[in-house]
């Protein structure tokens, strides 16, 4: 087993579920092609997966915590449960030292997980989850989005068409 990952972790919006901004209603989660298949495939290997997000709504007084926790509660019910959920709710002019692109909670998520960084990999959509993964020593893989600027593509050591094509590259 020891050439599988010790953990996958992932951004949530535009990458687990669409992303509708600001989303507090958990009826609005809709999952991304494949997540639900991936997230399966990564646990039937005994890889470990985890969820970070910053979710500015809760710092721009748009959402709750409790709307923010209602959506991810929707998340595990259909993609089951994640070892961690790491989540900055600050403004991004907060200041705080857990936004992404910190490593903060990339790094947070791999002692929860109890994952080494250097055998860690994390998914997202925009350059920020890349920069958060390089920082903590954890290898991102993006999957662009439409709203993943051209420019973050060419930048990213590792991109991927879609959620299944990611996985494929870990497993």
């Amino acid at each position: 087993m020891d050439h599988y990952p010790d953990a996958v972790l992932f951004d949530r919006d535009g990458t687990l579920i669409s992303d509708v901004p600001y989303n507090g209603d958990p009826g609005e989660v809709r999952l991304m092609p494949g997540a639900r298949e991936v997230v399966r495939l990564l646990r039937a290997h005994g890889v470990r997966t985890g969820v970070v997000t910053n979710q500015s709504g809760i710092g721009r007084g748009l959402l709750t915590r409790a709307q923010v926790d209602a959506v991810n509660a929707r998340v595990e019910v259909l993609l089951g449960r994640f070892g961690t959920w790491q989540v900055c709710p600050h403004h991004p002019d907060d200041g705080c030292p857990c936004r992404k692109p910190s490593p903060t909670m990339v790094l947070n998520a791999c002692e929860e997980l109890n994952a080494r960084p250097e055998r860690t990999y994390f998914i997202g959509d925009i350059e920020a989850d890349v920069k958060a993964a390089l920082a903590a020593g954890v290898t991102p893989i993006l999957v662009p989005t439409p709203v993943t600027l051209p420019d973050e593509v060419d930048r990213a050591p590792h991109t991927a068409p879609d959620l299944r094509a990611a996985v494929a590259m870990v497993l």
